[in-house]
């Protein structure tokens, strides 16, 4: 038998390698044909609704059922495209970040610095109500205060991408920015709040039992390659999650913005209601909802003569105190700490929205 002829190793043609570039182009070039691409669906959002609703469904204009219709199909794919330009943007800041890191970087803070840095942290760091017990727990066994935990706790949730996007788009950068403002300012001044209390008695004590593991094990560093590919996968996780909360928030959003007569909410959440704060409140805290579901019924309300301090404090009341946090945190805090975590925050709040009906 003849021996086996080992088999030569496959080349590329130059020519075969020069269309393969063209089909794997480098990773900056492809990221900037996405942004010009992204960029020009935004530019035709308002024409391409316009010719829907008017030309193509033949609505009349002015009618309730057209002004509803044009509402929602302008601000679905609207919304829907900045959450996937932010959320990529914030999915490849979050790829250096891990509960080992944060933990680290809060580790051995006092209080005050600690608190500012923590709520910092929470807007960045890819952690939800669900990691609340392991993150707690990871934060007790690293020595950080607890007033400090709370600034991230409370400042994790309450101020996250999905609410910054949808303000964006729907009220501007300074509403948008007033929000993450007022949202840290809570975050911190609670968290330093709870830590002047010394309420460590009102953890269960199994939780200063627990080992979470030394965690010395050194980090993989990633490529920028892997860095957009982080980013990816949060768009498709978190747009993937939240896309219909956006299309159910926008719809209720546009019936009101149809129906709904205007002026009928500053009857009972307008600037001149004194007791129109307390009661989104009072009704926020026990709700829940995400930010995709009730931003968009934000804005109807405030084109319906809602006033933004009442509203802004309904929303953050909403999705910064939400029930199943409260029921996970429960097995690691007792009542009276949470008791306090939620008075504290609640009266935050309350102060913000006052505070915003007597300025604005």
């Amino acid at each position: 038998m003849s021996p086996a002829i080992a088999a030569e190793p496959r080349t590329t043609s130059p020519g075969n390698r020069h269309w393969l570039s063209w089909l794997n182009p480098p990773l900056g070039l492809r990221i900037a044909g996405g942004l010009i691409l992204w960029w020009a669906l935004y530019q035709i959002l308002q024409p391409a609704a316009e010719v829907l609703t008017y030309q193509w469904l033949g609505l009349a204009r002015e009618s309730h059922l057209s002004r509803s219709v044009a509402f929602f199909v302008f601000e679905v794919p609207k919304v829907l495209l900045l959450l996937v330009l932010v959320v990529f943007a914030v999915g490849i800041v979050r790829s250096f970040f891990t509960a080992e890191r944060t933990r680290r970087l809060l580790a051995g803070r006092r209080e005050a610095a600690g608190n500012m840095l923590a709520a910092g942290l929470g807007v960045v760091t890819p952690f939800c109500s669900c990691s609340a017990i392991p993150l707690f727990l990871g934060f007790v066994e690293a020595g950080i205060p607890l007033g400090v935990t709370f600034s991230f706790l409370i400042a994790a949730p309450m101020i996250n991408e999905v609410a910054l996007v949808l303000l964006f788009g729907m009220f501007g950068w300074k509403v948008a920015l007033l929000y993450a403002a007022t949202g840290l300012l809570i975050a911190i001044l609670a968290g330093w709040t709870i830590g002047r209390f010394r309420l460590e008695r009102c953890v269960e004590p199994w939780v200063f039992e627990v080992h979470m593991g030394e965690g010395g094990q050194p980090e993989e560093q990633l490529a920028w390659d892997d860095r957009v590919r982080s980013g990816l996968a949060a768009v498709r996780e978190i747009v993937g999650k939240v896309w219909l909360y956006v299309v159910a928030g926008i719809a209720v959003g546009a019936g009101i913005h149809g129906y709904v007569p205007e002026g009928l909410m500053a009857s009972f959440m307008g600037k001149e209601v004194w007791w129109g704060v307390l009661g989104a409140v009072v009704l926020g805290v026990p709700m829940y909802s995400n930010a995709a579901g009730i931003i968009p019924v934000i804005q109807a309300l405030l084109e319906k003569g809602a006033a933004l301090g009442t509203a802004l404090a309904f929303m953050m009341s909403v999705i910064g105190l939400s029930l199943p946090e409260i029921i996970i945190l429960r097995k690691v805090l007792r009542w009276p700490l949470i008791a306090a975590f939620v008075g504290i925050v609640a009266t935050g709040i309350l102060i913000v929205g006052y505070l915003f009906n007597a300025i604005l």
